[in-house]
């Protein structure tokens, strides 16, 4: 525990000015008051400081105590992250109930005291929770079933897997060497239980156990970045074909209010091909984070037959918890997904929104007096975003595995105003934009994303990764796809303004086509068992089957037949192709190849 230097002076909501801290650094944390509230140094000005308060500072007064903790806001990684759920500051939220009286054990998470090597736990204030037993649910220290793959007089290096502790349901947590350490392994612990604060070997003198502490603001080392170029399979036709997002790139998610970014979210996380997922609800409601648990505790996981939450980490910083968490929760959710990274494994973090996590940032400069910049928001929210991005990569890690972090954020621009500071500055720092539209949401046209909105950065790139895996034609028809979405959408003003009488057959089997595009691939139901999720062999096969019957159209029309015609016969079967069962095998292709069979032949009888 650190000691008394300080006293309160003055408390302006979640900003606390203090008196005497001596020596203090930026960025140190201290605790504030009887309640021990956890705060962050953010100004300095000889022994007196400014700190901001990461809690309710209701009955904070001045002359209270002010305890210094002599590190940074640090993150406790260890087992136990998978399949739980956590306040902003990596606080244990499952099983605590309601909230627990100030004083409250915090048993992971960032807490005031915690030091590398013990763990120790702290009181914390209002909205800290207990730790809860794997198992039983009840509070309480819990065990793990230990194996080591290294032995007695090896040398390791920083970051190199040491063993694995067995996780019930889930696959097992690599041990890993703290990154500044390295040396010869010695007191190695055999096979058999231990508490997650045992020590369970060392190397060079330094006592290794399974968890690390991790200040949220710094990057975890990496020997090299490595170039994206794997795509992250999302299983939405519209991100997967037109605007696809690499492992260890970035995209963003821009769009109103009912636009459906959540849900877009949600199934990103639900069904993309990555190992683990950091959802971080930031500022959001709270209705839709208990619908993201709902989902994920039902769902079962296609890559391991369990539950999807057991791959899962989940930050809940909803709209109704203290602000200034919002600020901290990004950083410890992108730190998570940098810890599984280090394993060897890909993560995903979804951060939902990054527009109510600047508002925050509004909100501090706002308090504290800086100088403000666009719309409010402070100088420095560009280069916190960049920050933030840069974060994500594909890296070989200091163990020697290629492991990444893919980071997806949304954002919130008030009144669907896309040029606002947050999306605009988004925008330069991201590999891919899903813009949603409104006027396809009101359509009832989902996901919503705009064709003429959006770009992905990878495309060029992860074309290659597809030719290797036999699918040479993915960016021909990817151009083909956005071509004939342009040209729909030219042709469709111009038959606006004169009528499509006037047009001739070609371009109203342009529209005819821009149609099966938008209404057979790009729309797909979340809540569809057969088309919420949409793997690459089905999609390839409903892009092939849509591309066949738009040339037989313009064939049979080029022979004279009248576009009327054509477009009079009921090509309801294709659009619902895609609601066809069956999933990735080839009894769904097959069946698609059926559909395409029977509208070619309707097609035919019109020559």
């Amino acid at each position: 525990m650190g000691t008394v230097t300080g006293r309160v002076a003055r408390v302006n909501g979640p900003l606390v000015d203090v008196d005497g801290l001596n020596g203090t650094a930026m960025s140190e944390l201290v605790e504030l008051g009887p309640a021990r509230l956890l705060g962050e140094v953010v100004a300095l000005d000889g022994a007196a400081v400014r700190t901001q308060a990461y809690e309710y500072t209701g009955g904070l007064r001045p002359g209270d105590d002010v305890t210094r903790l002599a590190h940074p806001l640090s993150a406790r990684l260890g087992p136990g992250l998978l399949g739980g759920v956590f306040d902003g500051l990596l606080r244990p939220l499952s099983g605590a109930g309601d909230w627990l009286e100030p004083g409250a054990t915090a048993a992971t998470g960032i807490t005031g005291s915690g030091t590398t090597e013990t763990g120790t736990t702290a009181t914390t204030g209002t909205t800290a929770t207990t730790a809860t037993n794997e198992a039983s649910g009840n509070s309480g220290r819990r065990t793990w079933g230990w194996r080591p793959t290294v032995r007695d007089g090896d040398t390791v290096t920083g970051g190199a897997v040491v063993g694995e502790l067995a996780q019930p349901g889930r696959s097992p947590h690599r041990v890993l060497v703290p990154p500044e350490v390295s040396g010869t392994v010695t007191d190695l612990r055999g096979a058999g239980q231990v508490d997650e604060d045992d020590t369970l070997l060392r190397v060079a003198g330094e006592a290794v156990t399974a968890v690390q502490w991790w200040p949220v603001r710094v990057p975890r080392p990496a020997v090299e970045r490595l170039d994206a170029v794997v795509p992250l399979l999302t299983g939405q036709r519209v991100v997967d074909l037109l605007f696809p997002v690499a492992k260890g790139s970035t995209a963003a998610v821009p769009g109103g209010f009912g636009t459906g970014k959540t849900v877009l979210l949600q199934q990103v996380a639900t069904w993309c091909d990555a190992d683990v997922i950091v959802y971080v609800g930031c500022g959001e409601r709270g209705n839709e984070m208990a619908d993201v648990l709902d989902e994920l505790s039902r769902l079962p996981d296609p890559r391991t037959g369990g539950r999807l939450m057991d791959r899962t980490v989940i930050l809940a910083n909803t709209s109704n918890m203290p602000m200034m968490a919002r600020e901290a929760s990004i950083y410890a959710a992108v730190t998570v997904g940098e810890y599984f990274r280090d394993m060897g494994l890909d993560a995903v973090v979804v951060a939902d929104s990054t527009s109510r996590w600047a508002e925050a940032l509004r909100e501090l400069a706002s308090r504290s007096g800086a100088l403000p910049a666009e719309e409010g928001y402070p100088a420095g929210l560009a280069s916190a975003l960049a920050a933030f991005y840069e974060r994500a990569g594909r890296v070989r890690t200091l163990g020697g595995d290629e492991g990444s972090v893919t980071i997806i954020g949304a954002v919130s621009p008030q009144g669907g105003d896309m040029t606002e500071p947050v999306t605009a500055h988004t925008q330069r720092f991201v590999r891919a934009l899903w813009t949603l539209d409104r006027d396809l949401a009101y359509a009832r046209h989902y996901p919503a994303v705009s064709w003429t909105g959006s770009f992905s950065r990878d495309a060029d790139s992860l074309a290659a990764w597809y030719a290797r895996q036999g699918d040479p034609a993915w960016a021909r028809q990817r151009s083909r796809l956005a071509t004939l979405l342009a040209e729909a959408e030219r042709v469709a003003s111009l038959a606006d303004l004169m009528g499509i009488g006037v047009l001739p057959g070609h371009e109203r089997m342009v529209l005819l086509g821009g149609r099966l595009v938008r209404e057979g691939l790009l729309q797909q139901s979340a809540l569809s068992a057969a088309d919420g999720y949409c793997g690459p062999v089905r999609s390839a096969a409903l892009v092939s089957a849509v591309f066949d019957v738009l040339d037989a159209c313009q064939a049979v029309v080029a022979a004279g037949a009248p576009a009327a015609s054509v477009e009079e016969l009921d090509l309801s079967g294709l659009l619902r192709a895609r609601e066809l069962p069956g999933g990735e095998d080839q009894q769904a292709v097959a069946a698609i190849a059926a559909v395409r069979e029977q509208v070619l032949g309707l097609l035919e009888g019109l020559r």
